[in-house]
């Protein structure tokens, strides 16, 4: 007997079963996401939790670097600008550097003596020298006299320098064979002589009178040997000794800065020959010996990338530091230690000495993010137990480094890095007290972004905040942060906004360095 079917069901076609299950677990393959989406908790923001009680002293002094060139001359657009602006930061040591690259207005005698005659010249270093002075004011600075008098070396045949002070000229320091050390040696002390005792006696016996009597208490022996004259350890070492030897004869009280190393990473066997007292002379002194570090981000990059490259950067140059601080704890562990140079050079400045060189913009935000990275460095240094961690550049101008720059090189106008130095110079440094700081990361995005650091100045709490990323990160501070008064330097601005904390909560703007400071 044939089985009755009902017109009013549908018959069952190939496949109906399986995609009606396929169907089915779609939707509720949705609907459990949209639970699940609704469930999740919005992003958390990073938090810095802070311990009060656990401190650490910190002995970091943040300062600058001047570099001499013809914008600190009398007469230039900025000269007056920029020194007002290094005496208003009132820093302790400075460091001067006089540098090859403009000789007449950096070396003292650029034409060897002869049986009748010698060529001292001080009518350019003397009124350098005096207005950086008199900008410094009381606080001590580091003297760097860096360039040697290339007659001292053996070269193929004269260096011929411009007859122009202020024209820029790359080609100074040449030849690897120096003549004679002992003259060598003289010379330094007949400069420390010059400004500290009131004159000299030159290479023939005839006394020089300035009239000079400065306070210089720190002398830097040479810049970047790694870089200039292709200096080896040994030659190093011996040219150390004896102008540190000579220059104590006039000053006893001098204290003395050894290396400038430009590559710290490529130093180990310099820092383990000059470290090493046995390869000195008995009772040469190893006051400090200093390094430097600048970010320099590749010329296809743009401003996306170098918030990376520079702080990666950073932390390639902290752990050679690491490095170097463990070979000077085994070996010289009285040695301080100056990172003098710190900073960041864009690509465009790699070939301003090549005559077809265009500059090129440099955008805004490139002086916060310098800034930013300089903060983000004070701090880590700090921790490492650094003496001094100098910013550099004060002056810099399109032929001498335009990136490097802490000042705009058109009317002496301090731009972000000055800022970020001074507001960091008012706030932290020698004789405050770290406390422990933690930063609780939230979204990955903001993975490693926020630098914090809770110190104590006296009996006032305050908290350094630097943002890493080009874009505003919202951080949750610890609750006693509630009511405290935040400075900012942020965006694309130099200036400092002032703001204060509502909801233990601060929106930190792009490449931001505040200061919370609690209420008392």
């Amino acid at each position: 007997m044939l089985q009755h079917t009902s017109t009013n069901r549908p018959m069952n076609r190939p496949g109906m079963n399986r995609s009606c299950h396929f169907l089915c677990a779609l939707l509720l393959l949705a609907a459990s996401s949209s639970l699940v989406a609704q469930a999740a908790p919005a992003p958390v923001a990073p938090s810095v939790v802070v311990n009060w009680t656990r401190k650490t002293p910190n002995r970091t002094t943040p300062t600058l670097q001047a570099v001499v060139n013809p914008m600190l001359r009398a007469g230039s657009p900025i000269h007056d600008a920029s020194l007002a602006a290094l005496a208003r930061l009132g820093c302790d040591y400075v460091r001067y550097a006089f540098w090859f690259s403009y000789p007449k207005l950096v070396v003292a005698e650029l034409r060897p003596p002869d049986q009748t005659q010698t060529y001292w010249d001080f009518q350019y270093i003397d009124p350098l020298v005096e207005d950086f002075l008199t900008a410094a004011g009381a606080h001590p600075s580091v003297w760097m006299f860096s360039t040697i008098p290339q007659w001292m070396f053996t070269t193929p045949q004269p260096v011929v320098y411009p007859g122009d002070p202020n024209q820029v000229f790359w080609n100074y320091s040449q030849g690897t064979e120096l003549k004679d050390l002992p003259a060598l040696a003289n010379y330094y002390a007949r400069l420390a002589s010059w400004y500290t005792q009131g004159g000299f006696t030159d290479e023939l016996g005839k006394f020089h009178a300035s009239g000079h009597h400065y306070d210089m208490r720190y002398w830097e022996i040479f810049n970047e040997i790694d870089g200039e004259h292709e200096t080896t350890p040994e030659q190093y070492v011996e040219r150390y000794d004896a102008i540190t030897e000579a220059v104590r004869k006039v000053v006893p009280g001098m204290k003395f800065v050894g290396l400038a190393l430009s590559n710290p990473e490529g130093g180990a066997r310099m820092f383990e020959y000059f470290l090493d007292p046995r390869n000195h002379k008995p009772g040469t002194p190893l006051d400090y010996i200093s390094f430097h570090v600048y970010a320099t981000p590749s010329a296809d990059q743009t401003l996306d990338h170098w918030q990376f490259t520079f702080f990666d950067r950073a932390q390639e140059f902290l752990a050679a530091t690491r490095y170097i601080l463990r070979t000077r704890d085994r070996l010289s562990p009285s040695t301080k230690i100056m990172i003098n140079e710190a900073g960041s050079i864009l690509a465009s400045d790699s070939d301003q000495g090549d005559p077809a060189h265009v500059e090129k913009p440099i955008p805004p935000a490139y002086w916060n993010l310098s800034g930013a990275l300089y903060a983000y460095l004070y701090l880590e240094l700090a921790k490492l137990g650094v003496d001094v961690v100098g910013e550099s550049q004060l002056v810099g101008y399109p032929s001498q480094f335009p990136s490097v720059t802490m000042v705009d090189w058109t009317n002496g106008k301090p731009n972000a890095r000055f800022s970020i130095l001074e507001l960091l110079k008012h706030n932290i440094g020698p004789g405050d007290d770290f406390a422990d700081t933690e930063v609780h990361n939230g979204p990955p995005a903001d993975a490693d972004a926020i630098e914090a650091q809770a110190f104590l100045r006296g009996s006032q709490r305050k908290l350094l905040l630097v943002n890493q990323r080009n874009r505003e990160i919202v951080v949750e501070l610890p609750k006693e942060c509630v009511g405290a008064t935040v400075e900012t330097i942020g965006g694309t601005s130099p200036d400092v906004v002032k703001q204060s904390v509502g909801d233990a909560k601060i929106r930190l703007l792009p490449f931001a360095v505040s200061v919370v400071t609690l209420k008392d």
